[in-house]
């Protein structure tokens, strides 16, 4: 689990493909402090597993379905990578709750700036809408942000300086791919709630919710 808080800027030292998955190595200083093998970090908001490290960089693998879903397979040697380390419980929930698991990649559509911030509108496919949620919370390549405008296919996030500064974002262009993972609590109440919906009738034409609701002194 992560926050969505970046603790470092990595440099990706070398991709190499392994029957299929990835093997990624990253340069990095800050998160190697106290990183393990087997620990996991989030590697441009996707949670990756330390395979091997030295005291220059560290190595994960990332499979075929990781691949598919995210950007990871776009990498090359020299590029900038938001690097963070799964939080500690105890410690302060500065972002969100993040998984590392990404549901889709989105693409910039475009950066608008302002007297301090930058405007980010990115678009996303169609059918995750439904976890976007203006002022609800969204990561972007592992950076917790918060949604201030809503379209069917777009949103836009607001940018602070230091968090512009501090991540891979200040070197965003029109056309990016960006790596997107949807607030998790959105995620399990549609879960949870599944069952009881218009989708999921009775033989009586009724949801279960309609039916519970219709009971004798509801």
């Amino acid at each position: 689990m992560f926050t969505g808080l970046i603790e470092e800027i990595g440099t990706l030292k070398s991709i190499t493909t392994v029957s299929g998955s990835k093997r990624i190595s990253v340069t990095a200083k800050t998160v190697l402090d106290d990183l393990k093998i087997d620990d996991s970090v989030a590697v441009n908001g996707v949670c990756l597993t330390v395979v091997s490290r030295t005291n220059y960089d560290f190595t994960t693998e990332a499979v075929e379905e990781t691949i598919r879903k995210t950007t990871l397979g776009q990498f090359t040697a020299g590029r900038k990578i938001n690097l963070e380390r799964a939080m500690k419980l105890g410690g302060r929930l500065g972002g969100h709750l993040v998984q590392g698991h990404v549901d889709c990649t989105g693409r910039v559509q475009k950066i608008q700036s302002e007297g301090t911030g930058k405007l980010i509108w990115i678009e996303f496919p169609s059918e995750f809408s439904k976890y976007v949620v203006p002022l609800g919370s969204i990561c972007i390549d592992g950076v917790s942000l918060t949604i201030a405008k809503k379209d069917i296919n777009r949103f836009m996030v607001s940018v602070i300086p230091h968090t512009w500064e501090t991540t891979t974002f200040k070197e965003l262009k029109t056309g990016t791919e960006l790596n997107l993972e949807f607030d998790i609590i959105g995620k399990y109440v549609e879960s949870l709630t599944e069952p009881y919906t218009n989708n999921n009738r009775t033989k009586s034409g009724k949801s279960s919710l309609e039916l519970f609701i219709d009971q004798p002194g509801m």
